[in-house]
């Protein structure tokens, strides 16, 4: 057997990369280094890195993911994690999972095994006040998402992107999907909690149409967090290659209904929770097509 060869072929299908090891390429000494994990690890010394032996050192990466940081990264860079490694992301305010001043969610998603290749990305509102209560109440209900987007704009992962939050409501969405919370009390009777909390009134949204009728007046994302969103657009773009492409209706704007692409599972691309199902209304505040084409441009 090529022990190269099959090294390669398993970094493809699972996503390690020979740096797990503390190797540059795929060759002898990465055979060497996988053999010496083995052993040291009570596994047989093959020197393979087959399912077994990316399942351990998947686990003591996600343990202690804080250590595998880039070595080059600069003060104040950010990242995003997805199947244990780092991604960038050009935005000042992001907390991770494993962060002492992050959120971490612990139950209500599956852990996925192998590399995920997660093909469109879904935008809720959490109707909650802030991330720190969408976490909580995510945890009481046993359901998942993988990021929260609060007030200020600040991004918390929950967890890392390989693994299948439960958030779109159907199982081959979620296998298929990254999510975002988006904080926003909706009603516009809860602008007084924001004046109380220190922070302006939201905008509101007026005449807003989802599903072929005109909503109730609600309220809207504040600009921080519009900035944010895209910034972690972009950067789950770059990690996952997920395209920047958004559901049209038939006139080329963006679709303010359930997208049939969409439900049935074959869109590629960056989509609003009410494009999956009728019962939903979020987020029927973003203009998707008008997001793509500014992130194309940057």
């Amino acid at each position: 057997m090529d022990k190269d060869f099959y090294n390669e072929s398993s970094s493809a299908k699972l996503g390690w990369e020979p740096e797990w090891f503390g190797c540059d390429e795929f060759d002898d000494d990465l055979v060497e280094a996988i053999a010496k994990y083995q052993k040291d690890n009570g596994m047989t010394a093959d020197g393979l890195c087959g399912p077994g032996t990316f399942r351990a050192i998947y686990n003591d990466r996600m343990a202690d993911l804080e250590d595998f940081r880039p070595t080059d990264a600069t003060p104040g860079q950010k990242f995003i994690v997805c199947n244990g490694d780092y991604f960038e992301i050009d935005w000042p305010k992001v907390k991770l999972f494993f962060e002492s001043d992050g959120m971490k969610l612990t139950k209500g998603f599956k852990k996925h095994v192998g590399e995920r290749n997660p093909s469109f990305f879904v935008c809720h509102w959490d109707v909650c006040l802030n991330s720190k209560m969408c976490h909580r109440v995510l945890e009481q209900r046993g359901i998942s998402v993988h990021f929260a987007i609060d007030n200020d704009g600040t991004i918390y992962q929950f967890m890392d992107m390989n693994d299948i939050a439960w958030h779109a409501g159907g199982k081959t969405w979620n296998a298929k999907s990254i999510g975002v919370e988006i904080a926003n009390g909706y009603y516009p009777k809860y602008q007084s909690w924001y004046k109380k909390n220190g922070l302006e009134e939201r905008p509101l949204v007026e005449g807003a149409v989802c599903h072929g009728r005109e909503m109730e007046t609600f309220t809207d994302f504040y600009p921080e967090q519009y900035e944010a969103l895209k910034a972690l657009m972009k950067a789950v773009h770059k990690a996952t290659g997920i395209p920047l492409e958004a559901p049209l209706d038939r006139s080329g704007n963006t679709n303010t209904s359930v997208s049939k692409k969409c439900a049935d599972g074959r869109f590629e691309g960056f989509i609003s929770h009410y494009h999956l199902k009728k019962s939903k209304t979020d987020c029927a505040n973003l203009d998707l097509k008008a997001i793509m084409e500014e992130l194309k441009n940057v």
